[in-house]
């Protein structure tokens, strides 16, 4: 295995890691990364690590939230550990809709939707909606202003707008932190939540990738499973840095830039495709 490749693992996992947790689409930035980067590994294994590489960000969340997550704390009073359940009791809650429809809608999704018209229509629409929503709820209160005060109610609203994440290029902590906002959870609490419900969607969904690839007949090579687990561990400690910063970037700003990069980004992926399609094919 060369050392460029061990290189282009090494991006990949801080674009992945950067990308997973700001509702700003991983998928957006690994289509253009892809472009220009390309791993030297075979098209069903790209599919499976584009996914499974998610692992090591997710990895992240129960480290930096171990304690509130953490329901068998001897730190913890009786009222604080079934609030901890609760939390849990809201994730498992919110997962369902995006677990349920994702097990039939993967593949249609995948085969359908994975392109560069859906991805840049999805950025600019979810750069749009955040702006809007900033401005409708600027000077309003939240009703929930920390994940124990979002109800079940909350959670399956929010879940249901998880399932939108299916759509290449919208974001799941974008959905999530939208449908919260839309529900009366604050900010921080809506990225929080975000978060949490990250950890069993994405083990879920890796773990049906990594199953669909075996299915297939897919073997990997030692330097793919390399490259896999380089960018696993590299987007798990930028994922550490980058929900820090969120976390403190939401206590005291809207989510107003993180809709305008959208729309950037938007025409650029439109803009780039569009000229390599149409003009240098």
């Amino acid at each position: 295995m060369s050392f460029i490749e061990i290189l282009k693992a090494i991006l990949f996992g801080i674009v992945e890691g950067i990308t997973e947790w700001l509702p700003i689409s991983s998928t957006g930035h690994m289509i253009l990364l892809d472009e220009f980067i390309k791993l030297n590994v075979s098209d069903g294994f790209l599919n499976m690590f584009l996914v499974v590489i998610q692992l090591g960000a997710i990895c992240a969340v129960p480290v930096m939230f171990f304690e509130k997550l953490n329901p068998f704390s001897k730190k913890k009073s009786p009222e604080e550990r079934k609030a901890t359940y609760g939390i849990w009791g809201r994730v498992i809650v919110g997962v369902i809709p995006a677990a349920v429809v994702g097990l039939f809608l993967d593949d249609i999704c995948d085969k359908y939707l994975n392109n560069y018209i859906v991805v840049a229509i999805a950025l600019a629409v979810y750069g749009i909606a955040f702006i809007v929503i900033e401005k409708l709820r600027a000077g309003r209160e939240f009703r929930a202003l920390t994940v124990y005060d979002i109800t079940y109610r909350d959670a399956l609203l929010i879940g249901l707008f998880q399932v939108l994440s299916l759509i290449p290029g919208t974001s799941r902590s974008g959905s999530t932190i939208i449908g919260g906002m839309l529900v009366g959870v604050s900010r921080t609490a809506s990225a929080e939540f975000s978060f949490f419900m990250a950890i069993p969607v994405m083990l879920g969904a890796s773990l049906l990738k990594i199953v669909k690839f075996v299915a297939a007949g897919f073997t990997a090579t030692a330097s793919e499973i390399v490259v896999l687990i380089i960018g696993m561990v590299v987007s798990f400690l930028v994922s550490l840095a980058v929900i820090k910063f969120l976390m403190d970037f939401v206590r005291r700003h809207t989510f107003t830039a993180f809709g305008i990069y959208r729309i950037v980004l938007a025409v650029i992926v439109a803009g780039y495709f569009i000229l390599k399609t149409f003009v240098f094919a």
